[in-house]
């Protein structure tokens, strides 16, 4: 009795046993890290040692038919070791795998590709998407294409995921239907929880005042580099697997400068406010400069280059610890990023704090689609005109990432190898080739005659632009003059005179007068830096005098290094020479000469509405002169939408694009972005989204669908931004309150918004214009662009608020709010233009709203 006791409780015992070890293999299952060797049969260790396990258990709906486990049938010598990569999971029909993960927690996700022939199926027949909780990571995509075009044997895709909500990850493999036959394989799966290393908004090139939050996006690890140091392998990094690479295959032409490393007597340590997860101390304990010589560093760029996908943001990740230096201003340098400032007067002391002490600083940067831009260029200068003690830059890190588009995407199109480039070369000149016998000397001859050519074509090109930097007084490489990605569009000079036609139209180019670059020179005095009066994305703008000193203009000179060029220049002048109107500004004429792109307007005597609010040492403008200005830019912006002979969407409204005369009357200015807008059939224009982040209408921005609605959006921003007196994003802010536009919503709905109100107008508002004017603005930011109003409704109520400033007794003011439906309504005229009802007879209000009447240009 007593032995069959012992054996139940033995029993019990085992089963219990059991359960509590298939419990924790469980709970095991269900947080990262997860390290899966596709289709492999049993653990196993990589050459450092990781273990990974098999995938069986992962597989959301194994179909026998449709996925099978499979051997690589040759082991690549360049393979690290056989695990992951000898063992596949092959594909047929979509497949996916489940993985269980903490909920809201942001993850590494790497997938290993090595492109083998697996039970005899051709490599070069896969072509697969794969997708992750509503992301597309990869479409359409070979692994052998871009091993070749990579000259690599196997492929790592790194990720980070957006926060998933429900715990659950799946990851889909779906062979493409483009392709008869395809198929799709992995051979490894990681995932593995991070920290938050984006939760700073990163500054906008271009736009210092403006950042871009990625909580919510997936991103693509493009490039992680030891700027300076050797390969750090994912065992000596934090804990994060990360993999660090040489950076020496990226630098751009022979000034590579100098490495270095920290003295061991130098102690490299993280600050209080760097976590030690952002990158290794290796990282900052090597470093790459420009090298002791200050009369070359002063002539020339500290340059590398990438290839990038188009149409896509990146995140550009600048890593320093300056262990040589330990004063401020003894290394001073500006940063550049796709031929844009990103950062003048970088002073890596001045960041950190103290010697050897690690900082990073993160920049955002939007490719669009044009030629050269498959490329993404990160340079480093002196910074000349801060006069600091070495003439020299130093960087230490380097990190470069995609982020999903409006769509969720971030597959890009399979990279081009060089051999197929090769061949169609060959049978290009195969089809163009003279008839007749040919010989290998003959060929030789004609490979080595072209490559001098090419080489003489090239010297010559750099020895005149060499001479036009000696002309304008410019050193080459030096500040802004970064080497171009060069353009669809050419510049034709004959005799020293522009060829108008290369770019405008004839009869834009008849509609402006057309300055001579002398006349220019004139009236800048040369381009006087003194002249400066402003500097946006296509250049700086000087003040001059023209017609012997009579007139007072201002120039917008062109710069060179910048990505917005002749498109824009195109378009402003083909937009303005077309439009007249007194809230928009002016154009008198344009040069386009000797490779110059200048444009000159009239003369706007008291400059931005921005600098009168927030960005400048103006005394500030009184409630009403702030709500003049609204209406002013308002009135220019309802005739593009609806006076003009087209519709006109501005497509980059905000407060530095508003001018003011010298009698405070606003204008619309900046329509190097407009597009005209749809036609009678169309509700919308499908193009790539162009504008400023922080005004961006976010129905434009996630579907890529431009409609008048987007300037309503962007001028809502503005008439927050008049009221509240901060930018449209400020990243010192905290996090929920960095976009104006979430945080005015939000106050707005609490009923708080009176306590973001600029104090030096709060007591200046009377209770019935704050009430109209605040509604106004909330119903331009509304998520949804049918629900916002039209620019001649927005017009009409900022016509109304003033009324009711100025007189908020008025008999027929108070009549309009208690009518304002009745009232819109019977404003409708035909073709989008308003008109006044005639049962409203009030003369006082016909005065008010004359403007409404009849929006004509001047």
């Amino acid at each position: 009795m007593e032995g069959k006791l012992r054996s139940r409780l033995s029993l019990r015992l085992v089963c219990i046993c059991a359960a509590l070890n298939f419990v924790h293999v469980l709970g095991r299952r269900s947080e990262p890290p997860y390290m899966i060797a596709c289709g492999a049969s049993k653990r196993g260790a990589d050459s450092d040692g990781r273990a990974w396990s098999p995938d069986p258990r992962f597989l959301a709906s194994p179909a026998v038919a449709d996925t099978v486990p499979a051997e690589a049938e040759f082991q690549d010598p360049s393979l690290p070791s056989p695990v992951p990569y000898m063992f596949a999971r092959v594909f047929t029909a979509p497949a996916s795998y489940r993985f269980s993960v903490p909920p809201r927690a942001r993850l590494w996700l790497r997938l290993h590709f090595y492109p083998s022939s697996y039970s005899n199926l051709d490599p070069s027949d896969s072509y697969f998407a794969v997708g992750v909780n509503g992301f597309t990571l990869l479409n359409n995509f070979s692994a052998s294409i871009t091993a070749q075009a990579l000259t690599q044997a196997y492929i790592i895709r790194e990720f980070s995921l957006a926060p998933v909500g429900s715990g659950d990850l799946n990851i889909t493999f779906t062979p493409s239907v483009e392709h008869g036959g395809a198929y799709a394989f992995i051979n490894g799966i990681e995932i593995i929880q991070m920290p938050d290393i984006f939760e700073e908004a990163a500054t906008m090139v271009g736009f210092s005042d403006q950042a871009v939050s990625v909580g919510g996006s997936s991103l693509q690890t493009l490039y992680r580099l030891n700027v300076g140091g050797q390969y750090i392998p994912p065992t000596n990094d934090s804990g994060l697997t990360r993999t660090w690479y040489d950076d020496t295959p990226y630098l751009f032409g022979a000034a590579a400068g100098v490495t270095s490393e920290a003295d061991r007597k130098v102690k490299v340590r993280y600050p209080p406010d760097v976590p030690e997860y952002v990158a290794p101390l290796d990282v900052y304990r090597t470093a790459r400069t420009m090298g002791p010589d200050p009369k070359v560093n002063k002539n020339y760029n500290l340059t590398w280059v990438f290839q990038i996908d188009a149409n896509f943001t990146y995140i550009v990740r600048f890593h320093f610890c300056d262990f040589l230096l330990d004063k401020v201003n003894q290394r001073v340098f500006d940063i550049f990023v796709n031929n844009q400032t990103a950062q003048a007067s970088a002073d890596v002391i001045a960041w950190s704090g103290s010697k050897g002490a690690p900082v990073y600083k993160d920049f955002t940067t939007y490719v669009s689609d044009g030629p050269g831009d498959e490329q993404l260029w990160v340079a480093l200068h002196p910074s000349v005109s801060m006069n600091p003690e070495y003439y020299d830059a130093i960087l230490n890190g380097l990190e470069i990432f995609k982020v999903n588009d409006s769509n969720g995407n971030l597959a890009g199109p399979n990279p081009v190898p060089s051999q197929m480039l090769l061949q169609a070369e060959a049978k290009a000149d195969k089809k163009f080739a003279p008839s007749g016998p040919s010989s290998t000397g003959q060929v030789i001859g004609g490979i080595v005659g072209g490559v001098l050519g090419f080489a003489i074509v090239v010297s010559v090109c750099l020895f005149v632009r060499y001479r036009m930097y000696e002309a304008d007084g410019m050193t080459p490489g030096v500040g802004k003059w970064l080497p171009l990605h060069g353009s669809s569009h050419s510049r034709s000079t004959i005799s020293g005179k522009s060829n108008a036609s290369t770019h405008l139209s004839s009869l834009a180019a008849g509609l402006c007068r057309h300055f001579s670059l002398f006349e220019i020179k004139q009236a800048t005095k040369n381009f006087d830096e003194s002249r400066v009066i402003g500097v946006g994305g296509f250049g700086k703008v000087y003040k001059g005098m023209i017609d012997g000193g009579s007139t007072a203009v201002a120039i917008k000179r062109s710069n060179p290094s910048s990505e917005q060029g002749v498109d824009e220049f195109q378009t402003e002048i083909e937009m303005l020479s077309k439009l007249r109107h007194k809230h928009l500004v002016s154009l008198i004429g344009f040069c386009e000469e000797d490779g110059e792109m200048i444009l000159v307007y009239d003369y706007m005597a008291n400059g931005t509405l921005r600098e009168h609010i927030y960005k400048g040492n103006k005394p500030p403008l009184s409630w009403k002169q702030r709500l003049e200005i609204c209406i002013g830019a308002a009135r220019g912006l309802h005739y593009l939408h609806t006076g003009a002979q087209y519709t006109i969407i501005h497509r980059d409204v905000k407060t530095t694009n508003i001018l003011l005369d010298d009698k405070w009357v606003a204008k619309v200015s900046d329509f190097g972005l407009s597009k005209t807008g749809p036609n009678i059939n169309q509700t919308h224009v499908s193009t790539v989204v162009k504008g400023s982040f922080g005004y961006l209408d976010p129905e434009y921005f996630r579907r890529q669908q431009l409609t008048e609605k987007s300037d309503v959006y962007s001028f809502g921003v503005v008439l927050f931004e008049v009221l509240c007196d901060r930018p449209a994003l400020n990243p010192s802010l905290p996090k929920e309150q960095v976009s104006l536009a979430d945080w005015a919503r939000h106050c707005q709905r609490k009923g708080t918004l009176d306590d973001i109100i600029d104090p030096c107008i709060k007591g200046q508002i009377t209770p019935e214009c704050y009430k109209n004017f605040t509604e106004t603005a909330g119903k331009c930011l509304a998520d949804h662009g049918l629900d916002r109003p039209s620019m001649g409704d927005v017009l009409w109520t900022l016509e109304l608020a003033l009324q009711l400033q100025e007189n908020p007794d008025s008999t027929s003011a108070k009549f309009v709010v208690e009518h304002e439906d009745d009232v819109q309504r019977s404003m409708a005229g035909t073709d989008g233009e308003t008109a006044m009802s005639g049962e409203i007879h009030d003369s006082n209000l016909n005065a008010v709203f004359s403007q409404l009447v009849n929006p004509s240009g001047r």
